[in-house]
């Protein structure tokens, strides 16, 4: 499964990369305000600094909803840098221009997908990402997890090649039932991939190995 890490953070982005297991990067406008990132220009250089850390893909929403303008700001965007995957939301119009730009040759990421439904959608429409938001899901008490295995039911019956990309992770727990399931890519904060790091049993295991150490040592 790969692992891409959701933020417009570049010093979290840095970190991850350093621990070596980041595959990519996914981010919106609201994590680029978030950094205090706004402006075109500003936003657009931000973009090309993400693309200079990390090894694989970045995604780029846009922020259009009518197909048109959709179409305009995502050329825009895969233009910026070969990494670019174009984040565009699971509506009509959305869909339509996923089509079109997979029959252009520019990659997407469909986003904002609640529903196998919309899955199979933007499957058919040749997006290379799909983004289930399992987290929202489970704020309403709905089974996000549950969708992701649905729609890699769904998938796996038609062969289609759109990735299963887990979106609005929150823990780690989320990210292992994800790849139990089989999703192909999760995106969720630092904190989560961090957070597979711990376990008590590792932590007294080393400290007493340390202190076996020091005594030893010290005779």
């Amino acid at each position: 499964m790969k692992f891409f890490i959701d933020t417009a953070n570049l010093d979290q982005i840095r970190e991850a990369q350093d621990l070596g297991v980041l595959d990519g990067v996914t981010t919106n406008p609201s994590l680029m305000a978030k950094e205090g990132i706004t402006g075109k220009a500003n936003i657009i250089n931000h973009y090309k600094a993400i693309c200079d850390i990390v090894d694989g893909d970045v995604s780029a929403e846009v922020i259009a909803t009518d197909f048109e303008n959709i179409i305009k700001e995502g050329t825009e965007l895969a233009a910026l840098h070969e990494k670019i995957v174009v984040k565009v939301p699971m509506i009509k119009d959305g869909v339509k221009a996923i089509k079109h730009f997979s029959s252009n040759g520019i990659r997407t990421n469909c986003t904002l997908v609640f529903s196998t439904g919309q899955a199979l959608l933007a499957a058919k429409a040749g997006a290379t990402y799909v983004s289930p938001f399992i987290g929202r899901l489970d704020d309403i008490s709905t089974d996000g997890i549950g969708l992701i295995e649905d729609i890699r039911l769904v998938y796996d019956n038609y062969n289609f090649e759109t990735q299963i990309l887990a979106a609005s992770i929150r823990h780690s727990t989320h990210i292992l039932e994800c790849a139990r399931i089989g999703a192909d890519v999760m995106t969720g904060p630092l904190s989560a991939i961090l957070a597979l790091l711990k376990h008590p049993l590792t932590d007294s295991g080393l400290a007493q190995f340390l202190a076996d150490h020091a005594k030893a040592a010290g005779k």
